[in-house]
């Protein structure tokens, strides 16, 4: 797994919850530890994957918006190894072809949730798959510019997530 932001500490935990041997990558060593409470016990900082030879697995999640992260994601593959798309970088990424025909590899985008909303559902009605401590804090409408300029909240927890509602806090359940 390539990405220890918001879809990729989900992503992590829906791999988890389907008894898959979990490695992941990220930048912030505080995601990493919020992925190690999450019971991602495998993670490290993504250069030492890139700069790693020996690293190989039968499947990669690139979850990063990282414009090196998807040549790293098929590198990092195993031949006849899937590798899955879900992050995007603001600038094009270059992907040698022939490392995903050389090694037999199948790569697949996603951008829509839509054709795995059942599983998910299934999977956070069931607890296999908590996101409460992904989500930083909840906060009010007007409290939207500050965060949107890289303040957080005094009980802001270690998530990277930060969800507002809109309602007033008298509405609140």
């Amino acid at each position: 797994m390539l990405g220890s932001g918001t879809i990729g500490l989900l992503a992590a935990q829906f791999a988890r919850a389907a008894g898959l041997n979990v490695h992941l990558g990220g930048v912030r060593e505080s995601s990493l530890e919020l992925a190690r409470r999450l019971g991602i016990t495998n993670t490290r900082p993504l250069a030492e994957l890139h700069e790693s030879p020996d690293s190989r697995f039968d499947a990669v999640i690139d979850a990063t918006s990282a414009a090196y992260s998807p040549a790293l994601a098929v590198r990092l593959a195993k031949p006849a190894g899937r590798v899955v798309f879900i992050g995007l970088s603001s600038v094009p990424s270059t992907i040698d072809s022939r490392d995903i025909a050389l090694k037999d590899i199948t790569a697949v985008g996603i951008l829509s949730a839509s054709p795995g909303l059942a599983g998910a559902i299934s999977a956070f009605a069931s607890g296999a798959v908590v996101p409460d401590e992904i989500v930083a804090e909840v906060i009010r409408l007007e409290d939207v510019p500050s965060r949107l300029e890289g303040v957080r909240g005094v009980s802001a927890g270690p998530g990277p997530k930060v969800h507002v509602d809109p309602r007033p806090i008298e509405a609140r359940p």
